[in-house]
């Protein structure tokens, strides 16, 4: 069974930055794609970055050059380095993965930017 795990959430500062980490049951280099994708409060979820087994990657207009998507495949650990963070970015961010058309998504961390 395929259980992915998000870490890193927490509270910052507009401007600030987190760290968050997925961790994959199993080795993450059985899944074709691995990402994250959030929720902010009333609003319907969006996938926010992407990166495929040959190290492609895609973001969401709104968080280029903001945000950047990086996998430890020795770790089975995804993770997302989000900086220059903005209240607009408040959400709930789940760690995704797509494997032979299966798609599967962790329980989420909480990330909020507020003074």
């Amino acid at each position: 069974q395929v259980q992915l795990v998000e870490s890193g959430g927490g509270l910052v500062q507009p401007g600030g930055s987190l760290r968050l980490s997925c961790a994959a049951s199993g080795t993450i280099f059985s899944f074709n794609t691995m990402g994250w994708s959030r929720q902010a409060p009333g609003k319907e979820r969006e996938l926010v970055a992407t990166m495929t087994n040959d190290g492609s990657t895609n973001y969401l207009d709104s968080v280029k050059g903001r945000f950047a998507i990086s996998r430890d495949n020795a770790k089975n650990t995804v993770y997302l380095q989000m900086n220059s963070l903005k209240p607009e970015d408040t959400a709930v961010y789940y760690c995704v993965a797509k494997r032979a058309g299966t798609g599967y998504w962790g329980k989420g961390t909480l990330v909020t930017v507020s003074s």
